[in-house]
């Protein structure tokens, strides 16, 4: 329906050709609006913004995003068409996150699939999270009193981070290493009953790295991004590796052919 309403507006001011190229919706992340647009529909990004405004009171600011990953954060390029900010709160499942979306990640369409693994989460787990972000995969798991260990490089992500952690009172739960995933996971003890994966795109090599922190038996929630064709070689490769595969799950399309899947992977125990 917010689609369709977005296109019904925009026919009134565009020609026609060019509404039907505009995309079909937006994304919320607290109360900014997000759009995506073409590169050839860029000139346009101004008159979408006002037409998102004037139907949805709630929005506060309009923002339109380049998906391309960019920089050491691999952050994609926000432009401020409307509104004055691009900090804001976002609330799911009983649980609220401030970040700035210009400067961290964070997707609200994956809500329902953070929400599935953290309620497998049990008391005085000790849990593993590396790319921790502003906290959405960390912050629960600490609700339910597990031993949270985080580990974020981005000094913004980590910054609304901390923030969040007394936001949502857990900070008593929570252990945050600000540092890069690989220099850092060497100086961890193993025997974590659990690790949280969310890995950035190109970063499968995480799940060799944490692999020797979880005990056996131990479980994994690894996310990557993949064309359907390679899920079956990375079952077998998982499986060879030492994991029983309980589960594989896909968590949207990311690009053309290529879609952010999950595997709920156990720690095989030896002998």
């Amino acid at each position: 329906m917010r689609a369709l309403a977005l296109k019904k507006d925009l026919n009134n001011i565009l020609p026609p050709d060019i509404v039907n190229e505009i995309p079909s919706g937006f994304h919320i992340i607290g109360d900014i609006a997000v759009i995506s647009l073409p590169p050839h529909l860029h000139e346009y990004r101004t008159l979408v913004a006002r037409a998102i405004s004037s139907r949805h009171h709630n929005i506060r600011a309009v923002v339109s995003k380049n998906p391309i990953p960019r920089g050491e954060f691999r952050l994609a390029c926000m432009e401020l068409v409307a509104g004055t900010r691009t900090t804001t709160v976002c609330r799911e499942y009983g649980f609220s996150y401030r970040l700035d979306i210009a400067r961290s990640f964070y997707s609200s369409k994956l809500a329902s699939e953070r929400r599935r693994v953290w309620m497998q989460v049990g008391k005085d787990e000790r849990v593993l999270v590396p790319f921790s972000g502003v906290g959405p995969y960390a912050i629960p798991p600490a609700k339910r009193s597990a031993w949270v260990t985080a580990i974020e490089k981005n000094p913004d992500a980590c910054h609304f981070f901390r923030e969040n952690a007394s936001r949502n009172r857990v900070k008593s739960h929570v252990l945050l290493i600000e540092g890069d995933v690989e220099e850092t996971i060497p100086s961890l003890a193993p025997g974590f009953d659990r690790a949280i994966i969310p890995a950035p795109y190109g970063c499968d090599h995480a799940l060799s790295l944490v692999m020797p922190l979880v005990r056996q038996g131990g479980i994994l929630h690894f996310y990557t991004f993949k064309h359907a064709t390679q899920i079956p070689s990375l079952k077998r490769e998982y499986t060879d590796a030492g994991f029983s595969i309980r589960c594989i799950r896909t968590c949207g399309n990311v690009a053309p052919g290529i879609r952010r899947y999950v595997f709920d992977l156990e720690k095989k125990r030896v002998g």
